[in-house]
């Protein structure tokens, strides 16, 4: 009967932690959908610097709100995105965030979303919220790293 009981609670036990893995990544692919749906849903509002709201954004207020309509709270600078939120990843997926510094020695000043097919959401200064391509001749040289949320 102990026999019994012990592989009832280890078979449950495995279960269940493969159920709460399953759940986390069902929500990191909801919030990582929304945030692009909000940033996508704020294309053209122009750039603001500080600019936290759909009257205007900067590249990490951009990013920030969209992850906050989202349910994930995220510092204000693309700095403090950089140092202190999730982890590093080599192969980038839809959600991800990605970060540029004028040099490779020098701290992020710029933050993107990652929204699939080789293309990313921005606050531009120039054109405000706009999608372009990750491998651009302005932004790839100044790729530092990409993180999941």
């Amino acid at each position: 009967m102990l026999k019994k009981f012990i592989t009832a609670l280890a078979i449950t036990i495995g279960l269940s932690s493969v159920f709460a893995t399953t759940g986390d990544k069902a929500e990191a692919a909801y919030y990582h959908t929304k945030a692009i749906s909000v940033a996508k849903a704020n294309l053209g509002v122009p750039y603001r610097w500080g600019g936290i709201s759909p009257r205007g954004f900067d590249c990490s207020g951009l990013i920030k709100y969209s992850f906050g309509q989202a349910g994930k709270v995220l510092p204000r600078t693309a700095a403090d995105m950089y140092y202190t939120k999730g982890y590093r990843v080599s192969s980038i997926q839809p959600g991800d965030l990605l970060f540029y510094a004028p040099n490779k020695a020098s701290k992020p000043t710029h933050v993107a979303m990652y929204i699939g097919a080789g293309k990313m959401i921005m606050a531009s200064s120039s054109k405000g919220v706009m999608i372009t391509y990750t491998n651009n001749s302005y932004w790839n040289p100044k790729f530092i790293g990409a993180k999941r949320i």
